[in-house]
């Protein structure tokens, strides 16, 4: 039985095919070379940043056992009589990311089309556009928080107004990404049945991108719930204020409690916000019948306990 392929080859023949194409079989010296450079360039960088830190002095390594001290101070965690003021705080810190999320989601809509380029024909506009989201998302949220505590005050309108001004510059570039990357067909359709421009927005251009919108827009708010924590470092309200004063007067046992607390509520946000975008994601699925993807999750054991029950 004749054999075909790389079987067929024999010893003579891969020597041939070697030396007539020496790049499919092995790189070049000169690609060697290079590729070994490169390797030992980034692993020497790598040690010198680290010992430019001071990764490999004593004050390093003699601050772990400090570290496990203040670990073990930790637990149990007390606190529990202040428990209704860390809650209250938890929902200010809540409140902080669901408001400056709101804000930044809706302010890049209109921000989102101005920076697509097949959206918006003026190019000085559109690069203006994205210009001006990326001066809004150089600075970090505690630069941001910094600048508006000390315009408004201690409290937890800077830290919304931090969260509000980096989403906005996020979610402008996803956003004008989504509405780049859409299909012309359905915008034709709706031109070619004498539609106006905002009605091809309308129906071609939103049924098409607002699943990826909502999708970023719930990122952006489970990101915002953990650095709504953090403002609070720079005064800017929520749970952060209470989680530096127990540090700083080294009430670690309290600190736990406060870290716990975060933890959970990161993880309820986390959780919601995943089924919320499966919801959206596969809204079609479930609207036309097609019940068998989510079989098998927490949303899909219910609906088919309450079919059950119906039936």
């Amino acid at each position: 039985m004749a054999t075909s392929g790389i079987e067929s080859l024999g010893p003579e023949d891969i020597r041939s095919h070697k030396e007539r194409y020496p790049r499919v079989f092995s790189r070049t010296p000169r690609e060697r070379i290079t590729s070994w450079l490169s390797w030992s360039a980034g692993f020497l960088f790598l040690l010198y940043c680290m010992w430019d830190i001071g990764f490999f002095s004593e004050k390093f390594y003699g601050s772990l056992g400090k570290l496990a001290v203040m670990l073990g101070q930790m637990f149990p965690p007390t606190g529990w009589d202040q428990f209704p003021t860390f809650a209250d705080a938890i929902l200010e810190t809540l409140a902080m990311a669901f408001v400056g999320s709101l804000i930044g989601g809706i302010a890049a809509i209109p921000l989102g089309f101005l920076a697509a380029k097949n959206m918006m024909p003026i190019r000085p506009v559109q690069f203006g556009t994205r210009r001006f989201a990326d001066v809004l998302r150089s600075a970090d949220y505690l630069i941001w928080g910094l600048i508006f505590v000390r315009a408004i005050g201690l409290g937890p309108l800077p830290g919304i107004m931090a969260i509000a001004i980096i989403d906005t510059g996020i979610l402008v570039v996803l956003y004008s990404e989504a509405i780049e990357n859409i299909d012309r067909k359905q915008i034709e359709g709706v031109k070619a049945s004498g539609g106006s421009g905002l009605e091809v927005i309308r129906f071609g251009v939103l049924p098409q991108v607002m699943p990826i919108l909502l999708t970023n827009a719930l990122y952006m708010f489970e990101s915002n719930v953990r650095a709504a924590t953090i403002l609070g470092i720079v005064g800017a309200g929520g749970i952060g204020f209470l989680l530096t004063d127990n540090l700083r007067a080294f009430e670690f046992s309290n600190a736990c409690l406060i870290i716990l607390m975060i933890i959970v509520l990161v993880y309820v946000i986390d959780y919601l916000s995943r089924i919320l975008r499966e919801r959206y994601i596969r809204g079609d699925d479930y609207l036309q019948g097609d019940e068998t993807q989510g079989e098998g999750s927490l949303i899909g054991n219910i609906m088919a306990k309450f079919k059950k029950s119906g039936s």
